[in-house]
């Protein structure tokens, strides 16, 4: 009609073709949490000084080049155990899981990281996988998982100990940085310096104390006082002495 006016308020919007997806993901999501594989009573924290770091990621991926980036910057000291796979396709999610259990079996691995870059949800569909989603849980290490991009969500996410907005940022939560550690290194000694400071100024005033105690104390202080004594008790006796004599 004249002056009407229409108006479409859109709340999501998705490609055409993948609402199959995207509700198979929220079946799944919902299936996993309800088994408890997402709950946090079962995340564990991160080593705070990991000695060797496992990925599982593809050889030829970018992601892989901006975690050993982001480590080589921030905690060159650790070594790297790269389990390789391939993270897109019908064939990407038994690679994958077979993978984080072969790098799992490592007893030297401390942390494992899983990461892919970003891409579109079928690119990323290997990661929502119930066998990769399985395999991460079973892991006996901590899992850090950074697939995509910081707005991408998969169920390898909920299920990891660690969800990483990006794979470099994966890289940065499970290593430390050395320019911090150097600092705090520097400031933890300083601090020390100036405790011994206060410790050796304290034990100075207490020796101090005790040596001027000991010297009112010891024998030799009490003979000289009394040998003081009868040098006076000996002019005494002679003064007196020879009033009596005069």
């Amino acid at each position: 009609a004249a002056q009407g006016a229409y108006q479409l308020v859109v709340d999501q919007l998705r490609p055409a073709g993948l609402g199959d997806l995207y509700s198979q993901f929220e079946q799944m999501r919902d299936r996993l949490k309800a088994e408890g594989l997402f709950d946090d009573a079962r995340k564990r924290p991160l080593p705070r000084f990991p000695r060797v770091l496992g990925i599982v990621t593809s050889p030829q991926a970018a992601a892989l080049q901006d975690v050993l980036k982001v480590i080589g910057r921030r905690y060159p000291l650790i070594r790297i155990r790269l389990a390789p796979t391939l993270v897109q396709g019908a064939t990407a999610p038994p690679q994958i899981a077979a993978a984080l259990q072969a790098i799992d079996a490592d007893d030297e691995v401390d942390a494992i990281l899983v990461v892919r870059g970003g891409g579109s949800l079928e690119d990323l569909w290997a990661f929502n996988d119930e066998q990769v989603a399985r395999a991460i849980a079973a892991c006996r290490h901590p899992v850090v998982v950074g697939v995509g991009h910081e707005t991408d969500f998969t169920i390898a996410d909920f299920v990891a100990d660690v969800r990483a907005p990006t794979p470099s940022a994966a890289a940065e939560l499970a290593v430390p940085d050395q320019a911090e550690l150097r600092q705090r290194v520097r400031l933890q000694a300083r601090q020390m310096e100036q405790a011994l400071h206060r410790r050796l100024s304290l034990a100075r005033q207490t020796a101090d104390q005790q040596r001027r105690a000991l010297q009112r104390l010891s024998p030799q202080a009490q003979i000289d006082a009394r040998r003081q004594q009868v040098d006076d008790l000996g002019q005494r006796a002679n003064r007196g002495l020879g009033h009596a004599l005069a």
